[in-house]
């Protein structure tokens, strides 16, 4: 099993909008081997943009942490 980081998008619900680009140019959505990892990662991206956001490269609005949650591959 496994699991991936989801953003709520007003068209589509809830969704991986996160990709891997490869060197070759084939995409992938990313995931992860444990809910664990996943929420790692979302942590982190979420630490990433706060950064951004405290140094005015970014909107204050753009940090919503309810747009995001950490789900198994395929949940509704």
């Amino acid at each position: 099993m496994s699991y991936e980081v989801q953003t709520f998008t007003l068209c589509d619900g809830w969704v991986n909008t996160w990709r891997i680009e490869h060197h070759d140019g084939t995409v992938e959505y990313e995931t992860f081997a444990t809910r664990a990892e996943a929420q790692a990662a979302l942590d982190e991206s979420l630490d990433d943009l706060w950064d951004e956001i405290t140094a005015g490269q970014t909107h204050p609005e753009a940090f919503d942490t309810d747009r995001y949650r950490v789900a198994k591959v395929g949940a509704p």
